[in-house]
């Protein structure tokens, strides 16, 4: 390994680690807020990152993503727990509480942003980690706003729909991660090789969202896109 590719990978690592804690206790912080403490007795609410890491999701498939050359990264951690039925009001609660982490990502890219204007040597560690925290913090919280359960955007969906379609489209949790696997992987496995189409939904729809915020981000912190 180069030490450039070394730079950039001790880079990658920091900014994921920093974005993926600061989202989860972001949930957790203002879960509490609201009135559930259920993070806060776990010792969830914390920025220590190893209360929050997710062998498979933190580290293994970020990397995985990294290494096959995907068009985006991203990569999740353990669940901040909440209990719905303890946040006052409820359903602002869980609106406020599901959007406290991609709001907090979102806010990290900013800063990260804003930095650079302190940090313009390229090849310092520390201009490195500012550059992934902006990738990887837009990317989260694009990511993570998605109307799917048990996604933070399908939890907010879940708050704002009326309640018969709000009840009907939380059934969905239990398999949201199997179809948004499905929606990552089957279009290239099977569309592809069988009709010479490359067409993948989730790429369509976060690419163009991801260019968006970036430009917005680097609007908002002076920067030219």
């Amino acid at each position: 390994m180069s030490s450039q590719t070394g730079l950039e990978t001790i880079a990658f690592l920091i900014a994921l680690m920093l974005a993926i804690t600061f989202h989860e206790a972001a949930h957790g912080f203002v879960a509490r807020l609201f009135g559930d403490q259920t993070a806060t007795r776990l010792g969830r609410v914390t920025l220590n990152p190893f209360k929050h890491i997710d062998p498979f999701g933190t580290l293994l498939l970020p990397g995985f993503m990294l290494l096959s050359g995907t068009p985006f990264l991203f990569g999740y951690a353990k669940p901040v727990p909440v209990n719905f039925h303890s946040l006052t009001p409820k359903r602002l609660g869980m609106i406020s509480v599901a959007a406290a982490g991609p709001g907090m990502n979102f806010l990290l890219a900013w800063v990260s942003a804003l930095l650079l204007h302190i940090n313009v040597n390229a090849d310092t560690l520390g201009n490195e980690i500012l550059i992934n925290s902006i990738r990887f913090n837009i990317v989260l919280a694009i990511f993570n706003m998605l109307p799917l359960p048990p996604l933070d955007g399908g939890r907010v969906m879940v708050g704002l729909l009326p309640r018969p379609w709000s009840q009907a489209f939380a059934r969905i949790e239990p398999y949201g991660f199997l179809i948004l696997l499905g929606l990552l992987i089957l279009p290239d496995l099977v569309l592809q090789p069988l009709t010479g189409i490359r067409f993948n939904p989730l790429r369509e729809i976060m690419v163009p969202a991801i260019t968006a915020l970036t430009h917005v981000v680097l609007a908002l912190s002076g920067h030219s896109s």
